[in-house]
């Protein structure tokens, strides 16, 4: 019998939620995501450190030797994300995801001007517009970004979306594809009701991906639904038929080697839909979101985590750059991450607590008990601040 991998494949455009070209190169998705708390992750691995240094390098050559270290970290943000989504796109034969900083989630200008630099900077490698999406934050000023992208050809892929209000307005907005966080919606219900587990078709998150998809292929929009952020392989499974699915590497194996029979649970040509068809605008965008206590409180999380996450990178930017250039390194990194993520003190990061990429934390929850001690995160990222003057 062919794995789930593989019978998910045939339905389901599957995508790597990652930045690790091996596990790319293991997995074979069509489509690869990354962001920047991803990327921190694959820059722990030694045989990456040449791209960064590359990025680093460029950067300092492109602004000038003068620059200021937090000028060059800024410019090399840039690079090493599209240095990172050009390795990736060699592996694949699809799309990269590349994110525009969430710290400007609420600035439509700055996310525009930003996501023009992006595709330039893969435009100068050769890269053509249609082989990259531009991620950007899911707030009225993210959707208002994309909606003018689009219209130039620049496509996008709107991020940290949790609610139903959300999807309409980026449908509406004609944006190439919706990133919706299953297993971020999960946890929030958890949390929120004492509830342990879910199964399932029970699961908020399925259910919430359910419900926009229908929607959408209901009421004809070309806008693509991609699941994202999960927590177990039944959501995946629920999920099976949605247009595409991004997957982290411990999911993608345990679907890799599990063998039984998949049913498809989205079809695109037979939708089952009750809603009926809405238009947003500002105002009723925003009271919905407000309404919805759960899409609220995570989109503003989710903002944060990402934000902090860049912080961290450029922190190790930083780190790198005065290696690079002979300097002297600087070794709290580590010290910051953990009390950055510590909300109460208690000497430990649980998922919940966690504000970055779950891909992330599973990667540096080695012994898989869904809590980071201060040893597993100096041992994660120990590798980048164990470098050496080159």
């Amino acid at each position: 019998m062919a794995t789930l991998l593989e019978q998910l494949s045939e339905m389901t455009v599957v995508v790597a939620d990652t930045g690790d070209l091996e596990a790319i190169r293991t997995f074979k998705p069509r489509d690869a995501t990354t962001n920047p708390s991803l990327i921190l992750a694959a820059a722990q691995i030694p045989a990456y450190q040449n791209l960064i240094d590359e990025a680093l390098k460029s950067s300092r050559k492109r602004i000038g030797n003068g620059a200021a270290v937090e000028d060059v970290v800024e410019e090399a943000l840039d690079e090493i994300c599209v240095i990172f989504g050009k390795e990736i796109l060699k592996i694949i034969p699809g799309r990269v995801s590349t994110e525009v900083d969430a710290r400007l989630s609420f600035d439509k200008a700055a996310t525009v001007a930003k996501a023009k630099k992006l595709i330039s900077l893969y435009n100068e490698e050769g890269i053509s517009n249609d082989r990259v999406l531009i991620k950007i934050a899911s707030t009225w000023e993210g959707i208002k970004a994309a909606e003018e992208l689009e219209k130039e050809g620049i496509h996008c892929n709107l991020t940290l979306l949790f609610g139903f209000s959300q999807a309409v307005a980026c449908a509406d907005a004609g944006v190439t594809l919706i990133s919706p966080f299953v297993g971020r919606i999960l946890d929030w219900y958890k949390a929120d009701t004492g509830r342990d587990s879910y199964p399932g078709p029970e699961d908020p998150g399925v259910i919430s991906v359910t419900k926009i998809f229908n929607y959408f292929k209901d009421n004809g929009y070309k806008t693509e639904v991609m699941g994202a952020s999960f927590r177990n392989i039944d959501e995946i499974v629920e999920l099976a038929g949605c247009d595409l699915l991004t997957i982290s590497p411990k999911l993608l194996d345990q679907l890799k080697k599990t063998d039984s029979s998949l049913v498809r649970k989205l079809d695109s040509s037979n939708p089952s839909n009750f809603e009926k068809q809405i238009h947003l605008n500002e105002n009723t965008f925003r009271s919905m979101m407000e309404a919805d206590r759960m899409a609220f409180e995570k989109l503003d999380e989710g903002i944060r985590g990402f934000s902090k996450a860049i912080e961290t990178l450029e922190a190790q930017l930083a780190h790198r750059l005065a290696v690079v250039e002979g300097g002297d390194a600087f070794s709290h990194v580590v010290h910051e991450i953990f009390m950055l993520n510590d909300l109460d003190g208690d000497g430990c990061i649980t998922r919940e607590e966690w504000l970055g990429s779950d891909a992330v934390f599973d990667a540096l929850d080695h012994d898989h008990d869904g809590r980071l001690m201060q040893e597993d995160v100096t041992s994660g990222l120990g590798a980048a601040l164990a470098l050496t003057s080159l």
